[in-house]
């Protein structure tokens, strides 16, 4: 696969779920400690945050000019700079004068094979999306449902910096030893091929790890590095791909929900409805609008 299909496809295939958004007040030599357990945007309002990634696990990108390198060594962020985790491996981000932080939680997937390392910097992320930037110190002071907006900023925010990280991949020397590969494993292909093959399976996660000749807990947090989720959201992502491509063709949602295995049509709306925001029963319906004018 090239790199510029490879970029075509994680672009095609971006799915950003930001969560709650939080601030977070670090006191001077505390810390903020990302965990294993999703993707989280940090956004530096105001102090400095210090970051200290392994070797060959992070990017940093500048934002005003899009340029990109490899990340080597601690980097510190200042205020208007912002930092991504994929929630492959955790990471301590140390404050030593203390900084304002905007949390971003979020589900993330891209592409089967993604480009992106575990670890984004971007410097000047003020200067990459400035709107985005400007919203986001005021997010996060009151509850997320008390504010219209908030989630498309968040949204916005993340896929910039997801976006700016995979051009400023695929804009550099394919034969540039520094910059962090992107994540190949052919046992967990052989496992995205085997889900894709078989969408309506009921599969567990024992099934999948065997697939991959690992123990679960190690294809568990192999599994989310390399794709961006747990294997049960990627299975369910898996699903509803079909499942809009088969509403789309004309099947009922009672067709759509037997061959996706579920056990039951109310089953397979609920999961559609978190999946897109609607019914299935109403995006069958929105498709076959035209031919009925």
């Amino acid at each position: 696969m090239t790199r510029s299909t490879m970029l075509e496809h994680a672009l095609s295939s971006l799915d950003i779920r930001p969560g709650t958004v939080h601030r977070s007040q670090l006191a001077p030599t505390s810390s903020l400690r990302l965990g294993v357990d999703g993707a989280t945007l940090v956004y530096v309002r105001s102090g400095e945050l210090t970051g200290a990634p392994s070797p060959g696990t992070s990017c940093r990108v500048d934002g005003p000019s899009g340029d990109a390198a490899a990340a080597t060594g601690p980097r510190t962020l200042l205020a208007g700079d912002a930092f991504l985790s994929l929630g492959c491996r955790p990471i301590a981000l140390t404050s030593q004068s203390g900084a304002e932080l905007t949390v971003v939680p979020a589900e993330l997937s891209v592409a089967d094979v993604t480009p992106l390392p575990p670890f984004v910097f971007i410097d000047g992320f003020v200067g990459l999306e400035p709107a985005a930037a400007a919203l986001a110190a005021h997010l996060g002071a009151e509850p997320v449902g008390d504010r219209s907006g908030d989630d498309r900023i968040c949204r916005m925010m993340v896929t910039t910096v997801v976006l700016s990280a995979i051009r400023a991949w695929a804009s550099r020397d394919a034969h540039d030893p520094s910059w962090p590969g992107p994540a190949a494993d052919p046992f967990l292909a052989r496992v995205a091929a085997a889900v894709a093959d078989d969408p309506g399976r009921d599969w567990t996660i024992d099934q999948l790890a065997s697939l991959g000749a690992m123990s679960r807990t190690v294809f568990a947090a192999r599994f989310r590095c390399a794709y961006g989720r747990s294997p049960a959201g990627y299975v369910a992502e898996i699903r509803m791909r079909h499942a809009r491509t088969m509403l789309e063709s004309g099947a009922s949602v009672s067709e759509t929900a037997r061959a996706l295995g579920y056990g039951s049509d109310e089953g397979f709306s609920r999961a559609f409805r978190r999946h897109t925001g609607t019914a299935p029963s109403l995006w069958r319906a929105r498709v076959e609008a035209p031919s009925m004018i």
